[in-house]
């Protein structure tokens, strides 16, 4: 090296030390004509709750408690890409028990991925789309798709894979809308576990 750099100090830990977390600030309150942007998860800012998909299910289920989520992201984090997503209600659903069935197993040996969602059926929603809209209109979509999520994607380009070819472009989920989370900014109870149409009936009697 060019020049004399000295030893930074170094201590024992000691017993008791705790750790840093980011600073969760608490979800703004909105109304269905607020942006849609005051009512997304931004993945460019919160990290995003993922998961293996040869996780057991019943590691899921306690991986959503602790993260205070319903739905799970399920990544090769070895190569960066969304394999799928799963959620509470796919945990909780019959198409559990009746994977387990089918394959002879018992419920507690299936895995993240013999129940997820794959990617190829998860249908997202266009960040270009969510940037001049409200929240109305996200959850005007959730009602249609009869859904509690919607994943938001927004691309990323990928270089010609032969000379003067066009670029491509990637996929990038960006964001993520929960129903239950817009029902709180919206301040209506939210019970855990509510069926998605008793969901709607109680935001839309709060916004009329």
């Amino acid at each position: 090296m060019d020049r004399d750099y000295h030893a930074l100090p170094i201590r024992e830990l000691g017993a008791g030390a705790g750790f840093r977390r980011p600073v969760q600030t608490q979800a703004a309150r909105v109304t269905s004509e607020s942006p849609a942007l005051q009512a997304m998860t931004d993945l460019t800012r919160v990290s995003p709750a993922t998961i293996r998909p040869q996780a057991p299910l019943g590691g899921a289920n306690q991986f959503m408690i602790t993260r205070g989520v319903r739905l799970l992201l399920v990544v090769d984090e070895a190569h960066g890409t969304v394999l799928g997503v799963i959620t509470a209600a796919d945990l909780a659903g019959e198409r559990t028990m009746q994977v387990a069935t089918g394959r002879g197993l018992r419920r507690d040996e299936l895995t993240v991925a013999d129940v997820m969602t794959p990617a190829a059926q998860v249908e997202v929603i266009e960040f270009a789309d969510v940037e001049g809209a409200r929240v109305g209109h996200v959850l005007e979509t959730l009602r249609r798709a009869g859904r509690q999520h919607a994943l938001v994607v927004d691309y990323d380009a990928l270089p010609p894979a032969r000379p003067l070819e066009l670029p491509g472009r990637r996929a990038m989920v960006r964001g993520i809308f929960s129903l239950s989370q817009i029902a709180r900014q919206l301040g209506v109870p939210v019970q855990t576990g509510g069926e998605v149409a008793r969901t709607f009936s109680e935001i839309e009697s709060a916004i009329k």
